[in-house]
C-alpha cells in the first residue's frame, strides 16, 4: 500500500513540475514571437544589415526554433547583449533564449543555473595582431596591450596564458566587439582576442584585413552553443533538437533544396522521422509533425547556414574543422531521431 501511495505522490509531483516547465514554450506560443538574446553585432554571427535585418548563423538557430514552434522564421525578436548584460536577460526572462558566441561551461552550467542545448560551434581563443608589429606567435606578445571583453572566458583565459608563459600584458577592457574594432585599429591596444571565429569575423569587416594576422596559437576550447534556463526542460528539448535537427538533416542529405520532396517519404526510416512522416517526435516536444522541416526550411540544414553565413566562400571565410561532420573528420554529431 505504501508503495502505492509514494507512487502516486511522485506521479502527482511529475505532473506539477511537467505542468511548470512548459512555461517557456507556452508563453512563446502565447506572444507569438521568440525573444532571443544575440550578441550586440559580429559579422557573420549575427548582426543586422543596412534595412535593420538580422542576419548570421546565431541568427540562424534563434529562426529554425521560431519557425519550429511558430511556424514562422520571421516571428524572432533579436535583444542584442553583451558580455555582461547576456546572462541577466536569459535569467530574468527578457528573452527565452541565448544564441550568440556563448562558452559552455561547467559553473555557467551549474552555478549561473543555465542549461546548454548543445553546441553549434566547436571554437578556441585566439589572438589578432597588426602584421607591422613583426609578431608571429603569442608567446612574443610579453608587455603588450590587449583589447578584453570584460565578463567573458576570454578575459580569464588571457589571464592564464600569460602567466602559465611567464609573460606580461596591459588589459584594455571593452563591453562589445564593436568597442573593440576602432580602438584596435587607432592602436589604442596591440592585440585583439576573443574566439577565433570572431577574430575572423572582424578583420574580415576592416577595410584592409590582410594588414592584420591571427596567430597560431589556439589557447582553449570554445564550446560555443544555444542556452536556456535551468529547470524548463520542455524548452530546452525544443531547443536541443531543433538545433539537433539542422545538424542530422546535413548527415542525411537533407536540404532546403529537397526537403519538399523527401517529405513525400523515403525509404529511409530517420528521414521520415525527422522530417514528420512516420513517428510522432513532434507531438513528444508539445510541437506538430512539421516542426523539424520548418526549422530546416528557415535557412537550410547546418552545413549551408555554415557555408551562408561564415563558410570558405564568405568574407569571414572560416573552414569546416571541428565543425564538420562526424562522418567527416569533424565533431558534429546529432543523437538519433528515433
Amino acid at each position: 500500500m505504501k508503495k502505492s501511495v509514494f507512487f502516486g505522490a511522485l506521479t502527482v509531483a511529475g505532473l506539477t513540475a511537467g505542468a511548470a516547465a512548459a512555461a517557456t514554450l507556452d508563453d512563446v506560443k502565447a506572444r507569438g514571437q521568440l525573444n532571443c538574446g544575440v550578441t550586440t553585432g559580429l559579422v557573420g554571427f549575427a548582426a543586422p544589415d543596412a534595412n535593420g535585418n538580422w542576419e548570421g548563423f546565431d541568427v540562424g538557430v534563434c529562426r529554425a526554433v521560431a519557425a519550429a514552434v511558430l511556424g514562422d522564421a520571421s516571428a524572432v525578436e533579436f535583444v542584442p547583449t553583451t558580455g555582461k548584460t547576456r546572462f541577466t536577460a536569459l535569467a530574468s526572462g527578457e528573452v527565452d533564449m541565448l544564441a550568440r558566441n556563448t562558452t559552455w561551461t561547467f559553473s555557467r552550467d551549474v552555478d549561473l543555473k543555465f542549461e546548454f542545448t548543445g553546441i553549434n560551434y566547436y571554437d578556441g581563443q585566439g589572438f589578432m595582431v597588426p602584421k607591422a608589429l613583426g609578431v608571429s606567435s603569442a608567446k612574443e606578445l610579453d608587455g603588450a596591450t590587449v583589447c578584453i571583453q570584460t565578463g567573458t572566458t576570454t578575459e580569464l583565459n588571457l589571464a592564464d596564458y600569460f602567466r602559465s608563459n611567464n609573460i606580461s600584458y596591459e588589459p584594455v577592457p571593452i563591453e562589445t566587439n564593436s568597442e573593440a574594432q576602432p580602438l584596435y585599429l587607432e592602436g589604442a591596444c596591440d592585440v585583439y582576442t576573443t574566439d577565433a571565429s570572431g577574430l575572423a569575423a572582424t578583420r574580415a569587416a576592416f577595410e584592409n584585413p590582410g594588414d592584420h594576422v591571427i596567430l597560431p596559437e589556439i589557447i582553449s576550447k570554445e564550446p560555443l552553443g544555444p542556452l536556456v534556463r535551468h529547470g524548463d526542460n520542455n524548452w530546452g528539448d525544443v531547443v536541443r533538437w531543433t538545433l539537433n535537427a539542422l545538424v542530422a538533416a546535413e548527415e542525411l542529405g537533407v536540404t532546403s533544396a529537397n526537403i519538399d520532396e523527401l517529405a513525400n517519404g523515403t525509404n529511409n526510416p530517420e528521414v521520415n522521422r525527422l522530417l514528420g512522416t512516420e513517428g510522432t517526435l513532434g507531438e513528444m516536444l508539445g510541437l506538430d509533425s512539421d516542426w523539424a522541416m520548418r526549422a530546416i526550411k528557415a535557412g537550410g540544414n547546418y552545413g549551408e547556414l555554415f557555408e551562408k553565413n561564415i563558410g570558405e566562400n564568405t568574407p569571414i571565410g572560416l573552414a569546416r574543422g571541428l565543425n564538420a561532420q562526424w562522418t567527416d573528420g569533424g565533431l558534429l554529431y546529432s543523437p538519433p531521431f528515433r
